[in-house]
């Protein structure tokens, strides 16, 4: 009996294993990640950089706290020009100045657009991008605040979402749910001001967007705000078949890191709470 019972706990425990399992599937997940988003910049770059800086700094001495980084995203987005790079980045400052005075945008300043629950963000995909996922079918015209608050909003998402960024790796990605999206939610003009402060202010920043549970009125929506947004931008928007929406979705995000609402295992977390 005795070496019965020695042989049984000698056995390993299945909890025991699957623990295991998980712990290293995370280890290697970790690593894939850390492999996959070390974008460090190229002596090219570097010295374009420099180029942009003696520029811009000479028309507002305020940008000499600005990084390298935050510099390399406006001279990828106008294909490394350094004058049309430093036109837009100071034109990014004088609206930032203007538009969010006090360095951030606070809760306090958009009740409206935050009581309408559609924003939420958690986890992150294969390549260590911060997920936010938008309820497209929440969104309605706002009728108190008008599309200031909502301009404000969208720069409060934008600012917590690059907040869990990093140098080399600064993009984060969008899970744009459109279930029960309807005429109530074609806020033409607030989408359209959406996308100006996304390719205006905020550039390489957005690595992914993902459309899921697409219905067939958002297409023509989709076909007024087309013209509005560039060939870069359009390159990173995919329509997800609803037949395949889960394997697509596990196609960028492990499933630890994809939300409940779509068969993972990460809650969604209100964005202001984030």
């Amino acid at each position: 009996m005795e070496v019965k019972a020695e042989a049984v706990a000698m056995e390993p425990n299945n909890d025991v294993l699957l623990s295991e399992h998980r712990l290293k599937q995370e280890t290697i997940e970790k690593e894939e990640i850390q492999v996959k988003c070390n974008d460090t910049i190229t002596e090219q770059e570097n010295y374009k950089i420099e180029l942009m800086r003696a520029v811009i700094e000479k028309q507002d001495p305020s940008s000499k706290e600005v990084d390298e980084y935050a510099l390399r995203r406006f001279l990828r987005a106008r294909d490394l020009d350094v004058e049309k790079a430093s036109t837009m980045f100071l034109k990014y400052l004088k609206w930032r100045q203007s538009f969010v005075p006090k360095g951030s945008i606070s809760a306090c300043e958009i009740p409206n657009e935050i009581a309408q629950n559609k924003m939420f963000m958690q986890g992150v995909d294969k390549q260590g991008r911060p997920i936010a996922v938008v309820f497209g079918g929440r969104h309605i015209q706002n009728k108190i605040g008008g599309v200031e608050e909502f301009k404000r909003f969208i720069v409060f998402a934008l600012d917590k979402l690059c907040a869990r960024t990093s140098p080399g790796r600064e993009k984060f990605v969008i899970i744009g749910d459109l279930q029960g999206f309807g005429y109530s939610s074609s806020d033409v003009r607030a989408y359209l001001a959406a996308l100006s402060i996304v390719q205006d202010c905020y550039p390489e920043r957005l690595g992914k967007v993902l459309l899921v549970n697409v219905p067939y009125l958002f297409c023509t929506l989709w076909k007024m705000l087309c013209p509005f947004i560039d060939n870069n931008t359009k390159k990173k928007i995919v329509f997800v078949e609803n037949k395949r929406l889960r394997a697509t979705l596990l196609q960028d995000i492990n499933e630890s890191q994809l939300p409940e609402a779509y068969g993972g295992k990460m809650p969604l977390v209100p964005i202001q709470d984030a």
